[in-house]
């Protein structure tokens, strides 16, 4: 059974259904700038309204995009917290699960 609101994917090929905040801080926790530099959130669907992607920059820190189509949103900014972007996108997350019903 796949996921029911949404996947977490790593460039290694390490997914998460419905990640909680723990583990997109582990996932998050496990990127690199050689093999794992990336991880993608995204509901489980066909043709997806919304995604975020949080990437490791080259000078530290992460990119985090967060693009939901439906609401015309497209944010893109940087952190070096990981604990911060694993909160803030479990929030962000949670309002697309509330507006799709």
């Amino acid at each position: 059974m796949g996921a029911r609101y949404y996947g977490a994917d790593s460039e290694n090929g390490d997914r998460i259904d419905d990640p909680s905040e723990d583990a997109l801080f582990i996932l998050i926790s496990d990127l690199n700038d050689s093999d794992n530099t990336f991880v993608t959130v995204q509901p489980d669907e066909d043709d997806p309204v919304w995604f975020a992607s949080i990437a490791v920059l080259d000078e530290g820190g992460y990119e985090i995009v967060r693009r939901d189509t439906s609401r015309n949103e497209h944010e893109v900014t940087t952190s070096t917290s990981i604990n911060d972007i694993a909160r803030d996108l479990t929030i962000w997350m949670a309002a697309r699960r509330i507006s799709a019903r």
